[in-house]
């Protein structure tokens, strides 16, 4: 029984890092990153579409995302998406390809996409700490029950800090790369 605590303790931490990382994703740093595109819809045939079902992304240098739409009646609706998606991006459209140009970050800007991070960083610090509450309302159910002896129940709670700490270092890693991805001159 308690392995099976850990095990879902262990796969509510990955969920949490899969998570944070997709969110991170969508943080602009000075790259170009189809990932910036995944919150916005286009209109199509009437329904909210995300962006890469109608068109493809690419990235032909490391500054430029390319929009190619598979039909030509939507370049005019993936434009305006774009300009309505507060990415604060520009897109130039030639008739059959749309071209985003991703703008140098100022420092001041960097700093607060910093923050940003940070701030995401800590969420998912706040949802391990909450799986380890769970976790350990489990163990001390069990104990209660008579399946745990004292003994085995801070062994368990001990355990299950250890995972914790482990997610917290995990969660520290991925938000540190991130932070110097967007330092990064």
């Amino acid at each position: 029984m308690e392995d099976e605590i850990y095990e879902d303790l262990k796969a509510t931490f990955e969920k949490t890092y899969s998570a944070l990382r997709r969110d991170l994703a969508r943080v602009r740093s000075g790259r170009a990153n189809v990932n910036l595109l995944d919150n916005i819809r286009v209109s199509y045939y009437g329904q909210p579409t995300p962006l890469n079902q109608v068109a493809s992304l690419q990235i032909p240098e490391p500054r430029t995302i390319s929009i190619k739409p598979w039909e030509k009646d939507l370049l005019g609706d993936v434009e305006r998406a774009i300009q309505q998606s507060n990415l604060g991006l520009n897109p130039s459209n030639d008739g059959t390809v749309i071209r985003l140009s991703i703008p140098p970050l100022t420092e001041e800007r960097r700093k607060e996409l910093v923050k940003t991070v940070q701030k995401l960083g800590e969420t998912a610090k706040v949802s391990a700490r909450n799986s380890r509450r769970d976790a350990n309302a489990m163990l001390k159910a069990l104990q209660k029950d008579g399946d745990l002896t004292e003994d085995e129940l801070k062994k368990s709670l001990d355990k299950v800090q250890g995972l914790t700490d482990g997610a917290t270092e995990t969660i520290d890693g991925i938000v540190g790369r991130k932070e110097d991805e967007l330092m990064e001159v």
